[in-house]
């Protein structure tokens, strides 16, 4: 059996220059064999390219108008949730003021109430102690 170091070797050298040169010749002669073949006119070519371009304009144009159109119905929808919501807490405080103007004419009342038993229990007083004041002259 052979070691590995006995195997043969080929080399390959390549020459690493001119890359460039041979990328501009391809360019050049693919370009002269495009125009050779190619089976319309420049100004037909043109023409079509011109056409092309229109439709992906107006293509484009009419996505624009379609997002825009959505735009402009997702905030209507928005503005109508906002004014629906709006309404609601207008009514909550209307509900709420008109509660407290309720609850307020009703603690009134019940002050006016007290201070008239007040008054009433003061006056009653009153003459409990004069009653009792004359029973007592009566009685010396």
């Amino acid at each position: 059996m052979r070691d590995r170091d006995e195997q043969a070797y080929i080399v390959i050298e390549r020459d690493s220059g001119g890359g460039i040169g041979s990328f501009v010749l391809g360019a050049l002669v693919g370009a002269g064999l495009a125009l050779l073949f190619a089976p319309k006119s420049g100004a037909e070519t043109q023409e079509e390219l011109k056409e092309r371009a229109r439709q992906l304009r107006e293509a484009a144009e009419e996505r624009v108008r379609e997002a825009q159109r959505q735009l402009e119905e997702r905030l209507d929808a928005a503005r109508e949730g906002v004014q629906e919501r709006f309404e609601t807490v207008k009514e909550a405080v209307d509900a709420g003021r008109q509660a407290a103007l309720e609850a307020r004419k009703e603690l009134e009342h019940k002050l006016e109430t007290s201070k008239a038993a007040y008054k009433a229990g003061v006056e009653a007083a009153k003459e409990v102690l004069e009653e009792g004041d004359e029973t007592e002259a009566e009685a010396s």
